[in-house]
């Protein structure tokens, strides 16, 4: 997390002209760091996922294709996941949660690691990651959730003229809907909305339980994780937490720059490689080739004219309006220590650079209560930045922690029923 606020200045700086409106990002030079424009990706990967999507919950009308960049998550997951949820109180779905899933080889044994998102960012984000740890453990799943509005979406409510549309766009108020919904990005909520995928994912996927698994959760999907692990709402399939550079107090403090990080950064770009050349050329990402994976999911197109800018060509904008979990912000990370230190599994926290631990860290990590690993070489976004360092730091803390690979010895009774002398 400090690391990012570290950037700020190089991000102001790195930030393209914005030519030839405001906040317009253009270029004439071809693209070549995103994987995503690859024709024969593009072509053989929406081939050879059709079989793999079937019977995959999809919303009644999904969306455009032609509203965001090629996502080559086939390269990295078996299955593209949209699961309507119907609570039982409501006759119609009242959300639309959407993963990646790649199922481990082995339901009982797993393991499956889940992972999460930070703010703005999107299940994608953890493609890299994915790859790195089945070339590691071919047997391990991975799932990959996306939080509201960041690829999942909230279904309007219900209006007194019928239900609810399942069209994914965002909720506004309309003849056939009812009135616009606040956002609620509380973490209450999004560890709820987690929950619910994962259960979606076991139901869909007929696990008779949930396969021994990992939470491994970057900056805001950090603390969600760590809400769930507290909660012990997993029971005995959770093995262990990994949150990934997000720690309370260094937190807390960036808040205070994170309107600063959202000013500095361009509204909108030419093209989705603009799009990556700005993320590396920031250092919000440091490697190449994961930002041609990664940045795509973030963008959707919008046209020039869209906040005044006047007529124009198309761009690209950000997928996720920041601005609109501010609120938020704060309820994210106080008191995530202390839930932090209460989770019942394992626990390792790792971070990009030397963070600050508050007291109640300091202590637990002198009482041996958690992993600490830091890796200077990596930005923020770590899984993206080193994949393969954090895919082994991932499986070697699956092995370490996982008590289906213990061996008791036999007790005392079952001895004596054998006949044998103790």
């Amino acid at each position: 997390m400090s690391d990012l606020l570290r950037s700020l200045p190089s991000i102001r700086e790195q930030a393209p002209p914005n030519r030839p409106g405001p906040n317009i990002v253009t270029t004439t030079r071809a693209r070549s760091t995103s994987t995503s424009s690859d024709p024969d990706a593009s072509s053989s990967d929406s081939s050879t996922s059709t079989a793999d999507s079937i019977n995959t919950l999809r919303p009644s009308t999904p969306p455009s294709t032609s509203s965001q960049p090629p996502i080559p998550w086939p390269r990295f997951f078996t299955k593209e996941l949209h699961l309507p949820y119907t609570p039982p109180s409501s006759p119609h779905p009242t959300a639309i949660y959407h993963a990646y899933l790649t199922p481990p080889a082995s339901p009982t044994k797993g393991p499956l690691f889940i992972t999460h998102h930070g703010a703005g960012s999107s299940a994608m984000s953890f493609a890299p990651f994915a790859q790195a740890l089945r070339t590691l453990a071919p047997e391990a799943g991975i799932l990959s959730l996306s939080a509201r509005e960041h690829g999942s979406v909230i279904l309007p409510g219900p209006s007194p003229s019928g239900p609810p549309s399942t069209s994914p766009s965002s909720p506004s108020a309309s003849p056939d809907h009812g009135p616009p919904q606040a956002p609620d990005f509380s973490i209450p909520t999004l560890t709820a909305d987690a929950l619910r995928t994962i259960l979606l994912v076991q139901s869909h996927e007929a696990w008779p339980s949930l396969p021994p698994c990992v939470l491994v959760g970057h900056s805001l999907g950090g603390a969600v994780f760590t809400s769930l692990a507290a909660d012990g709402a997993l029971g005995p399939a959770l093995v262990g937490l990994q949150v990934l550079d997000v720690v309370e107090g260094s937190a807390l403090e960036a808040l205070a720059w994170m309107r600063t990080y959202l000013a500095s950064r361009p509204l909108r770009f030419g093209s989705v490689g603009e799009a990556v050349d700005w993320h590396l050329r920031s250092r919000v990402v440091r490697r190449g080739e994961s930002a041609g994976v990664t940045v795509p999911g973030l963008l959707v197109r919008v046209p020039q004219g869209k906040g005044g800018e006047g007529p124009g060509e198309e761009g690209w904008g950000w997928r996720t309006d920041l601005v609109r979990t501010q609120g938020f912000w704060e309820g994210w990370f106080a008191g995530m220590s202390g839930r932090f230190l209460a989770g019942r599994a394992a626990k390792a926290l790792v971070l990009a650079g030397t963070d600050r631990l508050d007291k109640e860290l300091m202590v637990g990590q002198m009482q041996g209560k958690f992993q600490l690993t830091v890796l200077p070489e990596a930005g923020h976004f770590l899984h993206e930045d080193v994949p393969e360092k954090m895919a082994s730091l991932s499986v070697e803390f699956f092995r370490r922690n996982d008590r289906s690979a213990l061996v008791l010895p036999p007790k005392v009774g079952d001895l004596l029923k054998m006949g044998k002398k103790v």
